[in-house]
């Protein structure tokens, strides 16, 4: 990835051209069946010797599970190779010995997440870390000898389930891990020969995103270490000395967050281990901030923004010759992977056209990427002059149904603003005809639809449906002003954007403004909620994960501190906390005939927000149901789940939308 040419559109005029050189010819529109049969391919690691990947396949393996895999594909894609092959348990992030001996990586059944080896020669799995030990992530050593890993000790988990839970933190939940009580996750080191395990950060709080130098003598990590950690946002870049073994040394001290969680970075050390690449926000409000790329001296502790551009950056990576970071970088609607110059900050994109790269490795001088559009689902390329593909795991699903490109949308909302979106048009658009049309609402809210794969639309497409998926205010890929310009006022400025988008497709003839409805998940779910209570155009509604009561939501979901950051303290400013609960508070304006989902383990956004509308609609005889998904979290796991949601949401429009003239459909 040192030298790379940057002449070709490559998600744009590359995949198509692979594609139509296989002969694919004959296609049909997508079932929901076909749902079943998309893999995900993800996590790539290229040994240090440029030879070899390894990454991992997720497929739906029953109506109740996924399954992550790990396969090997050598970097000339002229070997192919399955390396595990489990029906019960999922192995996820493998990770290559520096001396390419090794394949690390994190095995999960039920909820234990274990560290395993690979034998690279034998073939043989060796079981690294015991049944006591939940690992969430890891890094080797320069040596291949040991590895440093961040988990917890699970003994006594289970008393639990029998015994009173006792809550003392201020954050006390936390979707996907229940009710949190005093346990910590801290950085361990495992010897590969002997398997003794040593605590390396012991103490109450929480580290992740481990990093080992080159020259093998410190662990980077980020920790956050405030006297009150669950009432900051700050987090900061640590190291320990492994040779020394003294306690960890605090490296980045600028306010607010950096390298959090959520952001599912890890930083990166030169090549000559004196310097560490990071994330931070520390110049703006942790909620809506880009995420920047810095620098910081493991000498004198100097901290430096490398490119100080109102981007988002993810997944920072050195090159080896320690001029330049390869990051992804998220524009509007689109991630590219690029390079950075350290020394002038200059941002190059490394790849082009509509599209999203999710994830990308580093070594030997070559890059890997994987790399998704509107027409295909995430894959493995090489990057070099060309986008060159090293797996095809959904070659026989794009060969048998055909997805549709998505459209580009610019428009400007009430105060002039220029907001953007997508448009997909049904599968058998016609110009000059008006179609019925589903105004998607994005979660986040600082997120973005971009031009990733999404089956979804391109199933609603095939039953006749126009899709509107704008990126109001609120969302990413456009920078820190038009992010924050929704802070304290959910349900304004982004309404009449949303409403705007979906005025600009009905005036450019295409949709029936007649027959809309609109919908979404999370926070696309509340916006759902305030769009309904501020407009009664819509015939129908499907709310997902949502809530129209953010004064009911608190001290009830996990994002009491981003409510009393933004909002305040209920109790010190409870206009604000009705302000943005008007859904709720104005229920009587409602009139959408409107479907509630949620799941029943959510702690991002519990299924009271949904219950309290549900209950709101019914008392007031407005037509209204309400879906609740047993034993589950935020994100839907159970495929069969997923398909029964987008099923209903479907249904549900079908009914309130039912004398549009229906095209051929072909559902299943």
């Amino acid at each position: 990835m040192e030298k790379i040419l940057r002449c070709v559109p490559l998600l744009l005029l590359l995949l198509p051209l692979i594609f139509c050189e296989r002969g694919w010819t004959t296609q049909r529109a997508p079932l929901l069946s076909d749902f079943m049969r998309i893999k995900t391919v993800n996590e790539p690691d290229l040994s240090q010797d440029g030879k070899w990947v390894v990454y991992t396949v997720e497929e739906n393996v029953s109506k109740k599970e996924s399954i992550r895999n790990i396969w090997l594909v050598s970097y000339d894609g002229n070997v192919s190779k399955q390396l595990t092959n489990s029906k019960k348990e999922s192995n996820y992030l493998p990770k290559w010995s520096p001396n390419c001996q090794w394949i690390a990586f994190v095995s999960e059944q039920g909820d234990t997440k274990s560290l395993k080896l690979f034998n690279r020669k034998s073939g043989q799995i060796i079981q690294l870390t015991n049944n006591q030990y939940e690992v969430s992530d890891f890094t080797w050593a320069p040596d291949s000898q040991n590895i440093a890993f961040i988990g917890h000790k699970i003994e006594g988990e289970k008393e639990s389930k029998t015994n009173p839970i006792v809550i003392t933190r201020f954050l006390f939940k936390k979707d996907r891990e229940g009710y949190l009580g005093e346990k910590r996750t801290h950085l361990y080191r495992i010897a590969i020969q002997s398997k003794h395990i040593e605590l390396l950060t012991p103490g109450s709080y929480d580290e992740w995103a481990p990093t080992w130098s080159p020259d093998g003598n410190y662990i980077a990590f980020a920790s956050q270490r405030a006297a009150e950690s669950d009432r900051s946002f700050s987090s900061d870049v640590y190291v320990i000395n492994t040779k020394s073994r003294s306690s960890a040394v605090q490296l980045t001290r600028s306010p607010g967050a950096e390298m959090d969680p959520e952001w599912e970075s890890v930083p990166s050390w030169s090549p000559d281990s004196s310097q560490i690449v990071y994330l931070s926000n520390s110049n703006h409000s942790h909620i809506y901030a880009p995420t920047q790329l810095a620098v910081v001296d493991l000498t004198n502790h100097r901290e430096k923004i490398v490119a100080p551009e109102d981007r988002w950056f993810t997944k920072p990576k050195w090159s080896a010759d320690g001029k330049k970071i390869y990051a992804l970088v998220e524009i509007s609607r689109n991630t590219h992977l690029s390079e950075i110059d350290v020394r002038t900050g200059t941002v190059n994109a490394l790849t082009h056209g509509a599209g999203v790269d999710s994830n990308f490795s580093v070594a030997n001088q070559r890059i890997v990427v994987i790399s998704s559009n509107d027409q295909h689902p995430p894959e493995l390329f090489a990057v070099e002059n060309i986008l060159r593909p090293l797996t095809h795991h959904n070659q026989k699903l794009l060969e048998q149904v055909k997805f549709l490109p998505v459209d580009d949308i610019e428009f400007k909302s009430t105060d002039g603003t220029v907001i953007e979106g997508l448009l997909l048009k049904p599968a058998h658009y016609r110009a000059g005809n008006q179609y019925p049309a589903i105004l998607n609402l994005h979660g986040g809210p600082v997120y973005q639809f971009s031009h990733d794969f999404n089956f979804d639309w391109q199933w609603l497409a095939a039953q006749g449906y126009a899709i509107i998926a704008p990126n109001p205010r609120g969302s990413s890929g456009r920078g820190y002003d038009f992010s924050r310009a929704i802070n304290a006022d959910w349900g304004d400025l982004d309404v009449k954007d949303v409403l705007a988008a979906v005025d600009y497709v009905i005036n450019k003839g295409i949709v029936d403004p007649n027959k809309l409805a609109v919908g979404g998940w999370s926070y696309g779910g509340m916006l759902t909620d305030y769009v309904i209570a501020s407009t009664s155009r819509f015939k129908a509604a499907v709310s997902g994960a949502g809530t129209g009561n953010i004064l009911g939501n608190y001290g009830v979901d996990q994002y009491t501190l981003e409510y009393e950051t933004e909002l305040g303290k209920p109790w010190l400013n409870a206009q604000a906390y009705l302000k943005v609960s008007y859904p709720l508070m104005k229920a009587d304006k409602i009139k959408t005939p409107t479907l509630f989902m949620c799941a029943s383990l959510d702690f991002n956004m519990p299924c009271i927000g949904s219950e309290q509308l549900y209950q709101a609609l019914k008392s007031q005889n407005i037509p209204t149901q309400l879906i609740i998904y047993p034993d589950q979290y935020h994100t839907l796991d159970r495929p069969d789940f997923q398909m029964d949601r987008l099923k209903r949401f479907k249904e549900w429009i079908d009914t309130y939308l039912k004398n549009v003239e229906r095209f051929k459909t072909h559902s299943k």
